[in-house]
């Protein structure tokens, strides 16, 4: 880190200057933390108390669920202090360090949300094989996977940075430290590490992307085989919901990294969708929409009720 020692620290813009529009963005955000942080932390404890909901599906669920609260929490509490803070600034260790739990987080996410998607593929469209082919380990071997792969990605991207010489200016416009908003801020050719994670993002993006259509593609033809018209239009409602929530993730994700930054509003937009509001909305989409996890919720509160009468 000895080439990072010429600034000592970077400040962050945030999203706005004036300090009432701050006022409302610091109750904003910390609703939508505080309903993130219930929201999965309430889905984890459900699952592992629930012996009903103790199949591959709800394993990967708990698994995201797990991931969302920590991907919020890389940029969320940080962002809370800014908004109170005269002083919005971040030290470069402290920076980096944000960014590679974020690209981990992230990438983790995207191998996750894949391997979720292969689990209702073999669960619609080979029903009868699905307890041998999603077996315990190789759930477990799948998670693994998806944890060791944002790791390495996120590790490759932000060692290779250590290149870079930051000398000035030291004005982030952004509310986080993430690698396309520091490149612009390198005294030294950041081109290759520009080229490094816009190639890795493309390419782990883009392959878990099309696993996941692949797999709903093939569910989406399984379900037009289906009889019943109003199992039909449960089953794509579900399906559709899913594949909004993963096209939004990957589409913003995507942009944000592989486009040249512009410390635009728009990047901030954009970045708030995958970093915030995705973490807020999995459980909702994912979870509590579904009846098994509405049934597992209501046996749950009956028992605490039961015990503590």
């Amino acid at each position: 880190m000895k080439n990072l020692s010429i600034i000592e620290e970077f400040v962050l813009l945030g999203l706005s200057s004036d300090p009432d529009i701050q006022t409302v963005l610091f109750v904003l955000f910390l609703g939508i933390y505080l309903l993130t942080l219930m929201g999965n932390l309430m889905m984890i404890l459900v699952i592992r108390s629930d012996s009903h909901l103790h199949t591959p599906m709800y394993f990967f669920l708990g698994h995201l669920s797990f991931l969302d609260m920590c991907y919020s929490s890389v940029t969320v509490p940080k962002m809370l202090q800014n908004f109170l803070s005269q002083k919005k600034t971040i030290s470069v260790w402290g920076c980096i360090t944000q960014s590679f739990f974020f690209i981990l987080s992230g990438g983790a996410e995207g191998c996750l949300l894949s391997a979720m998607a292969y689990d209702r593929y073999a669960a619609i469209c080979h029903p009868l094989l699905y307890t041998v082919v999603m077996n315990r380990p190789v759930c477990t071997a799948m998670v693994s996977a998806a944890w060791m792969t944002g790791f390495l990605n996120s590790l490759v991207n932000n060692h290779c940075i250590q290149s870079l010489k930051f000398c000035g200016p030291n004005i982030i416009s952004h509310f986080s430290c993430e690698l396309p908003s520091l490149f612009p801020l390198s005294c030294s050719d950041p081109m290759a590490n520009t080229i490094l994670l816009a190639g890795s993002t493309a390419f782990l993006g883009l392959v878990t992307l099309l696993l996941i259509l692949f797999s709903y593609s093939k569910i989406m033809f399984a379900i037009l085989s289906i009889s019943s018209s109003g199992g039909r239009g449960k089953a794509f409602s579900t399906c559709s919901s899913h594949l909004t929530v993963v096209l939004l993730f990957y589409g913003t994700a995507l942009f944000r990294y592989i486009s040249p930054p512009s410390g635009s509003v728009l990047e901030r937009v954009v970045s708030i969708q995958y970093g915030v509001i995705t973490s807020l909305i999995n459980p909702l989409i994912y979870s509590l929409k579904n009846q098994e996890v509405k049934a597992a919720l209501q046996r749950t509160l009956r028992q605490q009720m039961y015990v503590s009468g």
